[in-house]
């Protein structure tokens, strides 16, 4: 694989990862809006699975974020000494010269 498409692979797992935050953000908020419904209702079910439903999910978040910010940075890296910008240079004159 080249730099310039090994580069772009990282940057795609890098908004996916960031997708997968900002869903697992979601998650955290509607299981919470639950919990506070519940106050109200007061199911037993409810109210045994749900803390560790939010628990769960909140340590997979957490995972998530020390993912992240380690494959951002590993990005940033591999661009920076690959200077993936004059790569990006290139390739857009040979495909504006046909090449």
């Amino acid at each position: 694989m080249d730099t310039l498409k090994k580069f772009e692979l990282m940057e795609k797992i890098v908004r996916e990862l960031e997708d997968l935050q900002h869903s697992q953000q979601a998650i955290i908020q509607k299981l919470g809006k639950i919990e506070v419904d519940n106050i109200e209702l007061g199911d037993t079910r409810l109210n045994k699975d749900l803390p560790d439903m939010h628990q769960r999910v909140s340590d997979n978040l957490d995972t998530i974020v020390g993912i992240l910010e380690y494959f951002a940075d590993k990005t940033q890296n591999f661009g920076n000494k690959n200077n993936v910008d004059a790569l990006k240079e290139q390739e857009a004159i040979k495909g504006v010269n046909g090449q």
